[in-house]
């Protein structure tokens, strides 16, 4: 349901603050699959709101609110899996309206969106874009929401992993398989592990390269 709101100092600020990790603008949804990728970012990684009926230089151009709100709608229950929530807030600007659609965080990743091919894909959010979760994002997010692999013994690897990240912060596939002279499958599990027990999380600060870092930014024990 759209909850009506009247126009507020916070929304303009927010649409001058531009585009972001939790925001994105949409001029207007055309497409409910291409539309699930940025919902299927936003719930697996911390939630978001786009803002359809804002160009991307931040220009009102206003929005249908309900056939956009169909096309969102059809893209969180036809095209994710699983299904992803959210919540619509409908704005007036200088008689223009803006349709928000808040999307939390989901309670249960990975959220896929289907593909042109009819192939179910997660993504996360980087920056101001979405981009495809690697795999050991989608592989510890199904062992968390299964209860795998929630407690572990370290190996050398998994050892020398976080000790490389007490010393420099982040670590990423590319830097395990140089160090440890592993292929990327091997380089991938050992970050699965670590990520499916709590210890390790992804760090999206560089839009280029997903990396990892400690959880609580400190090393367990």
């Amino acid at each position: 349901m759209i909850q009506s709101h009247d126009p507020e100092t916070e929304l303009l600020l927010r649409i001058k603050q531009g585009e972001g990790l939790h925001q994105d603008f949409k001029y207007a949804i055309t497409d409910s699959k291409k539309i699930a990728k940025s919902l299927s970012a936003f719930a697996n990684t911390d939630g978001g709101s786009l803002l359809i009926g804002v160009k991307d230089n931040g220009r009102i151009a206003g929005a249908n609110p309900d056939e956009e709100y169909y096309m969102i709608e059809s893209a969180a229950k036809l095209y994710s899996q699983p299904k992803v929530d959210f919540e619509a807030c409908l704005w007036e600007v200088d008689g223009k309206q803006v349709l928000e659609i808040i999307i939390p965080k989901g309670p249960t990743p990975p959220y896929k969106a289907k593909d042109a091919s009819g192939k179910y894909l997660a993504y996360v959010r980087v920056a101001d874009e979405n981009i495809l979760a690697d795999r050991v994002i989608v592989k510890a997010m199904e062992n968390m929401r299964q209860g795998i692999n929630t407690s572990i013994s370290y190996t050398r690897k998994q050892e020398f992993v976080m000790q490389y990240i007490e010393e420099n912060g982040l670590i990423s596939v590319e830097l395990v398989q140089k160090y440890l002279q592993l292929g990327k499958t091997d380089s991938e599990n050992v970050l699965i592990d670590l990520m499916s027990a709590g210890i390790i999380e992804p760090d999206f600060s560089n839009k280029n390269c997903i990396q990892y870092r400690a959880v609580d930014s400190s090393v367990a024990d």
